[in-house]
């Protein structure tokens, strides 16, 4: 189901599927949309194991442009995406994929009410440059974060990651050996590697509801 996103700054576009009582906010990556196949299909994988699911274009893809908004207006946008969704739901999840995650992070971090943080492929530094760290905000984290984490990938150098987000308080960790930072690689396609953040998603979502996890 299609709807339109509206919050004083601007107006984006976005796609419920699913039902259930739990929601769960995907936010696409820097150089995708809401329609590239990774996020169709991580939708539809995530509403098929029951919950509500919405993805939703940030304003610089919905013009049409390839050079993502400030972060600011990012995160005003994805707070106004999962206002929307969580009218629906009787709580909340925030997901993303590389710079959607990161986002996410923000407003989690900002005390968003959410029930937890699921990232795919964080961006824990820029490309090349690993001394500029993406952590600061985790100290304002308080819900339970899972990341499914390339071992290869270039945004997200292992021993970096295994210092400042393995240690993190209430954190699962799913590595995806020898996959990078694309959908493709190490022996990886966009398929095998949507199966597993869903796969991976689901038994954790499950295991909060049970009590069980980290």
């Amino acid at each position: 189901m299609r709807r339109v996103v509206s919050w004083e700054g601007g107006q984006v576009s976005a796609v419920v599927e699913g039902s259930g009582p739990t929601g769960i906010l995907v936010a696409h990556g820097a150089g995708t949309d809401q329609h590239h196949p990774m996020m169709t299909s991580i939708r539809s994988g995530l509403a098929a194991g029951g919950h509500t699911v919405m993805t939703f274009n940030y304003p610089y893809t919905e013009r049409g442009s390839k050079r993502p908004d400030r972060q600011d207006r990012l995160v005003e946008c994805h707070r106004a995406a999962a206002d929307s969704l969580a009218a629906d739901v009787e709580g909340l999840f925030l997901a993303g994929r590389s710079m959607g995650g990161r986002m996410g992070t923000y407003l989690a971090a900002d005390g968003y009410p959410t029930l937890g943080l699921i990232l795919y492929a964080y961006p824990l530094h820029p490309a090349g440059k690993p001394e500029k760290l993406r952590v600061d905000q985790f100290a304002d984290v308080h819900v339970p974060m899972l990341f499914c984490q390339g071992t290869r990938d270039a945004l997200s150098r292992m021993e970096l990651f295994e210092a400042h987000i393995a240690p993190l308080r209430r954190v699962t960790v799913e590595l995806l050996e020898g996959a990078g930072h694309g959908s493709r690689g190490g022996g990886w396609t966009l398929e095998t590697i949507v199966e597993r953040y869903v796969t991976s998603t689901l038994a954790w979502i499950t295991r909060l509801r049970s009590g069980r996890s980290s």
